[in-house]
């Protein structure tokens, strides 16, 4: 599509009234601001970013919105939220961080919304990362175009939502950016892309930062039709704004808008324009409310009736200051609510063996899982890199899916982990179900921006609005001499993160169980599956074999599996080892045991992150002596930590230090079969340090 400058086009005149509320908003937006500033000592106790200079074009955009919509305002967009009908007060309570302010209760920065209201256009957690609201709200345009696609979005007589991503020009050179636009040109997506383009990024200005402004950039990607317009002219903003928005709704494209605009107001209140600028007064002179109100007169608005207005706006912000000040504050006690949205699995149902039926392979149990998952719900759909109709995966872990369900419902993505990661939070918004898979745990590293600060945290800092329900696949592991780029464990980074649940399955069962658990969880659930085990080709895993669970078994996340259990006996006489493990490590602790009749119980996990902490000091407390056996190497690990909160609450039951067995400590796996096997824990390793256990 042709970049269009909407400047040398005909304007078209809008309505008085258009005009006379752009102004009012303005007029309160730029109030606003400046009674920021004026109380600096007290408004700035927590970091803010207005919207001065900017207001114009983001005006333009909130008051067109309608509340099927999607947007993500960044920082500075209060403007944006003022024109979607968010009041003067609720701002006030935002910015001083109280209870009742609407976005998060206190819990995050100013103009970071979430808003889930009915009658509003819909905001999904904002997060202070700038860039990152690229891909989630590409994922919201992807989740409007899938339900049109099958049928099931809702009928809005052609007024059909539009998702739209508001974003600094400087944050468009995050990478994450260049991966929404890519899928948005690629599949046609709903979106409106508006970059706001001030020419700074903190102190750094355009000329030092960027090769070239996103207008310029966004035309190398095919299929996204770019505007250049004047942010500072309301009118032109809002035809620009009105065109875009209609064509959106019924050709179902992308567009980007980049819009000009001075910034006026400091780049946050911790960090002053004077510390560093120049421009200031010739910034100045780009200011958009003089402009508005030169517009305003032209339309016929009587000078009076702006000058009362100003008078009027500013009692009325005095007076909302004063009240949201002495609000309530957030009452500490409410400090870990929504760490978790509630999930409806609470306890395991199903029949994990049903009668007449032959043991399969793990990756068949997962298959079979999804195909139950996706023919009972529309709304469950499967992407990922190469998980289309003519692979199925690279571990045919998605084998005749795409053929059954078409290639809406399961469809091969870009090399672009951030995104696969990502996007879920907008499929999740506009309630779809998403399944994805990262190709290797090695390729998870991408994503993290994604898994950290946009999925774990939504429905922490949106006060519960926004739960982000997804499936997230990752295959994981060394097998086969995968080498340094295939074979890694990354357990020690994932379950540091809070707000995501993490599951290791040892078994097909298993596999099923928590994958249908996964999938009704309102929250993330990332799902470590280990190669080695899917086809228990490796001798001594043929325990991963199972048969396959009935379509109603769930398992519910959290809860530890008991594999074997030690003799009454050994246990009175203080002859007993209990071993906590997961994945492989559950082969190699079975296998060790056997040299240890009736002395070894055996607890595999199943999830990392929470954990069965009951079990798990049960267990230690019962036994008196622990070991942990993992596939990461053991300093500063998972299994490290997890043997620090055994000592720490099972200390006077202990009859010796907690034994960990691990894999060697090198930067990665190397490649050769020895070297891999030398680095590897196995079951003779293990079987070593459980003589030394219960001889200690």
């Amino acid at each position: 599509m042709p970049n269009t400058d909407t400047a040398k086009q005909e304007t078209v005149k809008i309505d008085q009234s258009i005009v006379r509320k752009g102004f009012e908003l303005m007029c309160t937006a730029k109030t606003l601001s400046e009674k920021y500033e004026a109380h600096k000592e007290v408004t700035s106790k927590y970091v803010h970013a207005t919207s001065r200079g900017h207001e114009a074009i983001q005006l333009a955009l909130g008051m067109q919105l309608k509340p099927q919509d999607f947007v993500a305002p960044y920082y500075r967009d209060d403007s944006i939220l003022l024109g979607m009908g968010i009041t003067p007060y609720e701002l006030m309570l935002h910015i001083f961080a109280k209870k009742d302010e609407p976005f998060s209760g206190g819990r995050t920065y100013y103009s970071h919304p979430s808003l889930n209201r009915p009658d509003f256009p819909k905001i999904p957690h904002q997060s202070s990362a700038t860039g990152m609201q690229a891909i989630p709200m590409t994922g919201v345009a992807m989740g409007m175009q899938y339900k049109e696609i099958e049928g099931i979005a809702e009928d809005l007589n052609g007024e059909n939502p539009v998702s739209v991503c508001s974003i600094g020009d400087a944050a468009c050179t995050e990478g994450e950016f260049s991966e929404a636009l890519q899928m948005a040109a690629l599949k046609q997506l709903p979106i409106l892309y508006l970059v706001q383009d001030n020419e700074w990024d903190i102190s750094a200005s355009a000329e030092e930062i960027r090769a070239q402004d996103m207008a310029y950039y966004a035309r190398g990607f095919k299929g996204v039709e770019v505007y250049t317009i004047d942010g500072t002219d309301f009118e032109e903003s809002y035809n620009t704004i009105q065109k875009v928005l209609k064509l959106i709704r019924t050709e179902r494209r992308p567009f980007l808008i980049h819009a000009k605009v001075p910034l006026l107001g400091h780049h946050t209140s911790g960090v002053r324009m004077e510390f560093y600028r120049d421009d200031l007064e010739e910034q100045g002179l780009r200011d958009p409310y003089p402009k508005i109100k030169e517009l305003a007169r032209a339309a016929g608005v009587d000078e009076a009736d702006l000058v009362n207005f100003e008078v009027k706006t500013k009692k009325v912000i005095d007076q909302v200051y004063d009240e949201a000040l002495k609000a309530d504050d957030p009452d500490p006690s409410s400090l870990t609510d929504h760490y978790f949205a509630p999930t409806p699995i609470t306890e395991e149902k199903g029949e994990r063996k049903p009668k007449g039926k032959q043991k399969t392979v793990m990756v068949d149990c997962a298959l079979f899982a999804v195909r139950e998952l996706m023919e009972k719900h529309p709304e469950a759909l499967l992407y990922g890199q190469d998980v289309g109709a003519r692979l199925g995966g690279v571990f045919r872990e998605a084998a005749t899916l795409g053929k059954k369900f078409g290639d809406n419902r399961v469809f091969n993505t870009p090399i672009m982990e951030a995104f696969i990661i990502g996007s879920t939070v907008g499929m999740s918004a506009v309630g779809l179900k998403p399944i994805v898979e990262v190709q290797f745990a090695d390729y998870i590293w991408p994503g993290l921006n994604q898994l950290f600060t946009e999925l774990s945290r939504s429905n922490y800092l949106s006060n519960g609005k926004w739960p982000v329900s997804s499936v997230l696949r990752v295959p994981i592991g060394a097998y086969g001499s995968g080498g340094p780029y295939h074979s890694s464990s990354v357990e020690s980074v994932v379950t540091n993160i809070r707000g995501i649940k993490v599951v290791y399955p040892s078994t097909g069962a298993d596999l099923k169980g928590l994958m249908k658990a996964a999938y009704y969880d309102p929250n993330p659930v990332l799902i470590l599956e280990h190669k080695g085990l899917y086809w228990s080709k490796i001798k001594g895993t043929e325990g991963a074999m199972s048969v396959e669970p009935d379509e109603d078994y769930v398992i519910p996340i959290g809860k530890s599996r008991l594999v074997q259990e030690a003799d009454q006996e050994n246990i009175d006489k203080g002859e007993s080892v209990v071993i906590i493990t997961y994945g492989m490590g559950v082969y190699w602790a079975t296998a060790a045991a056997k040299k240890h009749p009736g002395a070894v119980e055996i607890i595999d996990l199943r999830t990392l992150s929470p954990l069965d902490t009951d079990a798990i000091y049960a267990a230690a407390k019962k036994h008196n002596k622990v070991m942990l056996v993992t596939e990461e190497s053991i300093e500063a690990s998972f299994t490290l930590g997890l043997a620090g909160r055994i000592q720490r609450e099972c200390f006077e039951y202990l009859d010796a230090p907690v034994a960990i067995v691990g894999a060697i400590d090198t930067p990665a796996i190397p490649l050769h079969s020895d070297l891999e096997f030398a680095l590897l824990p196995n079951a003779n390793k293990v079987g070593e340090a459980l003589q030394k256990l219960i001889e200690y």
